[in-house]
């Protein structure tokens, strides 16, 4: 197996505009292009657009329908956090597309791991709604397409501030597939409650640890050490995937969390 760290990142991606003054604007990924564009020390991995079929992995026809029919408007609600530009359709299919091409790289022994660098995220996309910033579930869409690949087991981990309601509905029926979550709790999009489980043959396949405001780096050690990191070991998978969201950082405007860099 060759060594290193991939990482996938695509200028297009900035030509999704969910409007002015959004938080989810195109300076997110701007800075990081700026910041690893040309990093020496990473693999650097060329993005494809996620095509209908694998979309259609996670995402009914109808709701990839939907994301379709913004190509080339101006502006599509499609609720009040929730919109798109002109290029958002092909951004999109960008970022699904994105974290595939990290997983073909992991699986292929090119690298150990890597990072797909994408917007619009995704862990809010319910299977048949776009919502949360989020049009399709890039991370679900991984898990399902490294099912079909020879993965058997997969795990989740998700520690954006905010819970990964989409992902954890995708999966929650799924004894194969690991969703652990950390997020901070009561707060958007209402759901990650520590009785959310799982339901059915996914029952104890979903592990939502919800902290209050105020939670920072001791506590966010303390959980993924005594709790994160013995679930996943115990649960045995053959990839882990990372919903790395930041927002868990001190200085964002919008969470409570005080973890620091």
């Amino acid at each position: 197996m060759a060594g290193g760290t991939a990482v996938v990142v695509d200028r297009r991606m900035l030509a999704h505009d969910p409007g002015r003054g959004h938080p989810e604007r195109p300076d997110r990924l701007r800075v990081l292009l700026d910041h690893l564009g040309d990093a020496r020390d990473l693999v650097h991995v060329g993005a494809r657009a996620a095509v209908d079929e694998e979309l259609a992995l996670v995402h009914p026809a109808a709701h990839i329908e939907r994301v379709a029919a913004s190509a080339g408007r101006a502006r599509v609600v499609f609720d009040p956090d929730t919109a798109t530009s002109a290029e958002s359709w092909e951004a999109a299919r960008l970022a699904a597309g994105s974290l595939l091409v990290v997983c073909e790289a992991v699986l292929a022994g090119q690298v150990q791991n890597g990072f797909a660098l994408v917007r619009p995220p995704g862990h809010h996309a319910e299977r048949e709604r776009a919502m949360g910033f989020c049009l399709f579930n890039n991370v679900a869409l991984a898990a399902a397409w490294l099912k079909t690949h020879g993965v058997e087991r997969v795990a989740i981990i998700d520690w954006d501030l905010h819970h990964g309601n989409g992902t954890q509905h995708c999966f929650e029926r799924d004894p194969d597939v690991l969703y652990v979550s950390t997020h901070q709790y009561p707060y958007y999009p209402g759901t990650g409650a520590a009785d959310e489980v799982g339901q059915g043959a996914g029952a104890g396949s979903t592990l939502n640890l919800p902290f209050p405001a105020g939670f920072g780096d001791a506590e966010y050690v303390r959980a993924f050490t005594e709790v994160v990191a013995p679930v996943v070991r115990q649960f045995a998978p053959g990839f882990v995937l990372v919903s790395a969201g930041f927002d868990c950082d001190h200085r964002d405007p919008l969470g409570g969390m005080e973890v620091t860099p």
